[in-house]
């Protein structure tokens, strides 16, 4: 086991170099010679066969359960060299095999119908808030934020993004306005206060929506932006503006012809819809199954070959294309960094093993903008 655990971790790692002590303190190492390496250890004889069975999967769960731990650096570290190492492959042998295996059974994976939508956004979006408040910015944008300088702080950045957003809508006043995945209010709420807008904006997340609601009570401007607890697909009004940052990772590519079709008709003829989200510049894939099943259950990233042709058949007119990359990664390292300032406060309000967790997903998310194939695009 020991050796075919070792020829997995060879086919990852050739830049680098990572040491493995295994549960009966017994070394091993892959890749280059060179000062300092990592350290994996395992505390148990079943780290290592839980790795071959389903590596994308166990080495998340060894690390929140901590079964495995890190010497000689954090577990961004780790995930950084794997992904350098990886790039946009999955790796070799039967690595591989489990790729094209998921990417089959994938529309099964993200069916997405109105009861299992609200379920998979409650998973994630109905975290109490104090979560958020740990490591978000002022606002609790809780998307990719747009550094213009590298001095900018993450406020100046999100708010950036939300100024660039409201330039591509080139909106007039009292023209309406529908938010798809409006979040905690703050995009809504900042178009109804600087252009004039009348924002409805809906969500699946009771949290969400209390929150939200409640912020535009306490800015006085409860007559331009109401929000709802509502389905895309249920919405029954048309709108002049159509704005959806960071939701369409949860519609599903079985969905995409059914979201479009909905933009379409709920747009006036003569209006304009920006749609944010994260994709993937490799190509079509598979969600990574650890993010599936613990942070974003029926999610996924979409390649834009995927998107324009739904777009397409809609009957929208694609005007503008942005991609964003480093953008995302930076705002995932601000994040992770205040998430780790505030630990314990996490640590108390849901517990160890789920700081573990959510620092998993915040590192492994930002390798994956620095060093594979994720990106966010604004169409």
């Amino acid at each position: 086991m020991r050796f075919l655990l070792r020829r997995v971790f060879g086919q990852i790692v050739r830049s680098g170099k990572l040491t493995v002590i295994d549960w009966d303190g017994k070394s091993w190492s892959v890749g280059e010679e060179g000062p300092g390496p990592l350290i994996l250890r395992f505390h148990d004889r079943y780290v290592a066969l839980d790795l071959l069975r389903n590596p994308q999967l166990a080495f998340g769960e060894a690390y929140m359960d901590g079964r495995l731990t890190v010497q000689g650096g954090s577990i961004a570290n780790v995930l950084e060299l794997f992904a350098r190492n990886l790039g946009t492959s999955a790796g070799g042998g039967y690595l591989a095999w489990i790729a094209k295996l998921r990417f089959l059974l994938r529309r099964a994976m993200q069916r997405n119908g109105f009861s299992q939508a609200r379920s998979n956004v409650a998973h994630h979006y109905d975290l109490s808030g104090r979560l958020y408040d740990l490591f978000l910015d002022e606002d609790k944008q809780y998307s990719c934020a747009f550094f213009e300088k590298p001095t900018d702080t993450l406020e100046d950045a999100q708010l950036a993004k939300k100024r660039r957003i409201a330039s591509k809508l080139a909106l007039r006043p009292g023209q309406r306005v529908l938010d798809i995945g409006s979040g905690w209010g703050g995009l809504a709420l900042h178009l109804a206060r600087t252009a004039q807008a009348d924002v409805t904006g809906i969500t699946l997340s009771e949290e969400q929506l209390a929150a939200s609601t409640a912020r535009a009570g306490e800015a006085d401007l409860s007559e331009r932006v109401r929000f709802r607890l509502q389905d895309y697909r249920a919405v029954p009004e048309t709108f002049d503006r159509i704005v959806s940052v960071g939701m369409f990772e949860h519609v599903g590519v079985g969905n995409y012809a059914t979201f479009f079709a909905r933009i379409s008709s709920l747009l006036e003829d003569d209006g304009v819809a920006l749609i944010h989200s994260i994709g993937r510049s490799d190509g079509p894939g598979v969600t990574n199954p650890w993010i599936a099943k613990y942070i974003f259950p029926g999610g996924y990233t979409p390649a834009l070959s995927e998107v324009l042709p739904a777009v397409e058949r809609a009957g929208l007119i694609v005007t503008d294309v942005e991609v964003w990359r480093l953008h995302y990664a930076q705002t995932l390292a601000e994040w992770r960094r205040r998430f780790t300032m505030n630990w314990e406060h996490a640590r108390r309000l849901y517990g160890e093993r789920f700081c573990r967790m959510w620092e998993f997903y915040l590192a492994g998310a930002e390798m994956g903008f620095r060093h594979q194939g994720l990106m966010v695009f604004q169409l």
